[in-house]
């Protein structure tokens, strides 16, 4: 594997703010292969999914019999589903940034995010702040996520916002409510997410960012659905706690 000569520029960014915007990681031919399979599997509900009904985040429908309750929130367990999937995940464009990131031994996790994330006109929900840590079990609090915009991402649709270099901080109780969500009624959570970056992703676009990052998005307010493709990572030296969900599969070597 040949690295991309910006592939430790992008891991000193990523250390920096803890998010880091890649244009064009993934050419227009290779973003049409992908989309048209996540479009395939998303008109069949090929099993397992994920709906937006499940979730009870705000704006989604109140149950799979409400109105909208049909509405797909995930396509699970992507690597598994399609060769498409599975090439593009431990790819040389992915692998590049992540073996500058992460170190020589990257593993793709098969328990976390592994996903094509859809947002649908009407019935998708916010996201509210939060960061992915609070729910995966590791060695070291130590992952990289890597989205791909499968087309435009921006603010009326429901893109992600991030908060920038929030992977380095500490959270006191108060400032997050039980779900480990950030209290956006907080004096010093305001503060935070003042700052916070929207970057507009243009199909192949990709963000990486650390599990530790909090990040939102908001509901898509347009006509068409958003696909994106993301997958997270860790070094082969960072395990997963045994007994717990993120050892649930095994992780793949990229």
């Amino acid at each position: 594997m040949s690295a991309s000569p910006f592939a430790s520029e992008y891991a000193r960014r990523l250390a920096e703010a803890g998010v880091v915007i890649v244009p064009q990681l993934a050419s227009p031919g290779q973003v049409q292969e992908l989309r048209d399979v996540a479009l395939a599997h998303l008109a069949a509900a090929i099993a397992p999914v994920e709906y937006e009904a499940d979730l009870h985040y705000p704006g989604a429908p109140r149950s799979r019999d409400a109105p909208g309750g049909a509405t797909v929130r995930r396509l699970l367990q992507a690597y598994a589903r399609d060769p498409v999937f599975r090439a593009w995940a431990t790819g040389p464009e992915v692998a590049a940034p992540l073996h500058s990131i992460l170190g020589s031994g990257v593993m793709l996790s098969q328990t976390h995010h592994n996903c094509v994330m859809t947002k649908h006109p009407r019935y998708s929900s916010e996201t509210g702040w939060h960061q992915d840590i609070r729910y995966w079990s590791f060695e070291r609090p130590e992952l990289v996520s890597m989205w791909l915009a499968l087309g435009r991402e921006f603010p009326e649709n429901g893109c992600l916002s991030f908060l920038p270099a929030s992977h380095t901080m500490e959270f006191a109780v108060d400032r997050l409510d039980d779900a480990s969500f950030l209290r956006t009624g907080n004096p010093l959570n305001q503060a935070l997410i003042a700052a916070r970056l929207t970057p507009v992703l243009e199909p192949g676009d990709a963000a990486f960012f650390h599990c530790r990052t909090l990040h939102s998005a908001g509901t898509n307010n347009t006509a068409d659905t958003k696909l994106s493709l993301v997958f997270s990572y860790h070094a082969a030296d960072n395990q997963p706690l045994a007994g717990t969900r993120s050892a649930s599969l095994p992780a793949i070597a990229v």
